[in-house]
């Protein structure tokens, strides 16, 4: 007999009845949802820490405090800026590139603009796309399992960044994953992989150059998450003696020239990062009440990043469920409009091909439409959709219609 840790597939029908199953052994719901947490993980009391962990950590809670300074730097320039860098990387970069071209090969692209969509999405600061399209991979391919990388069923905070806390989870599900041969065999995704770091970087030197030192305070990353071979997902901890060494000093009063507008100078950054939080470098790259850049970095990568982990926690947790997906999956129509689709969730899962999330007029899908623009211009071919006896087999949901 199966525990409940250990259900196996069930049926739409068998799914349906699982909550009041569950509620009966005790098991706890997930706020203002039927999602029921069965497994246990702690996240931050008796478990093993290490120093990966703890930084990770720290850094994180630094980082949003940090962004509180947003508002004191607020114009409609770095607004809309930030809105355009968004579209560009949220869009183009992670949920066309990374998400449905690369992850599910729902359309093809020529090279030349699969590889320039994919750097955008480069970025977007949340690792690089052979990591990326992996972890996406194993996702589906094991939902809501122990093996699934966020599954909700762990927890809300599991799910939406908890899992990136604990290195050791990361390291012991993922030992070896062959499941991204397809990017790994192509030069251009190897040679980011192995110099992603710098890309990012880079993209903060040209924020310095044209927005100065920060007059509150600098902030780099050198994240850690590096591999010994292309066959391994498993992340070498490869920890270095660094130091931020900022020129300080005390004036007569005992104040710190930091406090009069002096600026600080950094000697050298963080070498114990992760690259899973090179978002967050960008997210306090600059702190300046009279920069545009600041702006532009900060709340846009701190905007962006949080909607991605809300695809992964949200959509399985609020919303509802047009098809029978064997899973958790929803839709979610307040996610789906700020990630440019990606909120149809459960259509997702239903139809992990496809390149249309949002599968009814009504259901906005922003990127979408920029593939079928791309295929009007003959740059998107073999775009692939849901066909009607898919749709029927699925379609076991009271009422829904099919198109």
């Amino acid at each position: 007999m199966h525990s409940l840790n250990q259900l196996p597939k069930m049926s739409y029908s068998e799914t349906l009845l699982l909550s009041d199953v569950r509620k009966e052994s005790g098991h706890n719901k997930i706020f203002m949802s039927d999602v029921v947490v069965t497994r246990k993980k702690n996240l931050f009391h008796g478990r093993k820490w290490n120093i990966v962990d703890v930084i990770t950590v720290l850094w994180i809670l630094a980082a949003h405090l940090l962004t509180l300074f947003a508002p004191f730097t607020f114009s409609w320039g770095a607004f809309w800026a930030g809105f355009w860098c968004y579209a560009l990387c949220g869009m183009l970069g992670l949920t066309l590139s990374y998400h449905r071209n690369l992850a599910h090969r729902s359309f093809k692209l020529p090279k030349w603009l699969e590889y320039t969509f994919a750097y955008f999405g480069v970025q977007a600061a949340q690792r690089d796309p052979i990591f990326w399209v992996s972890i996406h991979r194993s996702h589906h391919q094991y939902v809501e399992s122990d093996k699934d990388p966020h599954s909700p069923t762990f927890g809300f905070w599991f799910s939406h960044m908890g899992w990136l806390f604990d290195s050791g989870y990361i390291v012991e599900k993922y030992k070896e994953r062959k499941n991204v041969e397809d990017l790994k065999s192509q030069a251009f995704y190897r040679f980011i992989k192995k110099t992603y770091l710098w890309h990012v970087l880079g993209f903060a030197a040209i924020v310095y150059a044209l927005g100065g030192f920060p007059y509150l305070v600098w902030v780099m990353v050198k994240p850690f998450f590096l591999f010994k071979d292309s066959s391994r997902l498993c992340p070498d901890y490869i920890l270095g003696n660094s130091e931020i060494k900022l020129r300080s000093s005390e004036n007569k009063s005992g104040h710190s020239m930091l406090a009069h507008g002096l600026k600080p100078r950094i000697d050298e950054i963080f070498h114990h990062i992760p690259y899973a939080f090179c978002q967050y470098v960008t997210t306090v790259v600059v702190v300046r009440y009279d920069s545009f850049f600041d702006n532009l970095q900060g709340v846009r990568l701190t905007w962006s990043y949080h909607w991605t982990f809300l695809v992964n926690s949200a959509c399985h947790i609020w919303g509802y469920q047009s098809w029978n997906t064997d899973d958790l999956s929803k839709n979610n129509w307040w996610v789906a409009i700020v990630t440019f689709g990606e909120g149809w969730h459960n259509n997702h899962h239903a139809f992990e091909y496809s390149a249309r999330f949002g599968l009814e007029w009504w259901q906005l899908d922003l990127c979408w439409w920029f593939i079928r623009v791309l295929e009007a211009l003959g740059l998107a071919t073999n775009v692939k959709l849901p066909t009607e006896a898919h749709k029927l087999r699925k379609s076991v949901v009271s009422g829904n219609k099919l198109k």
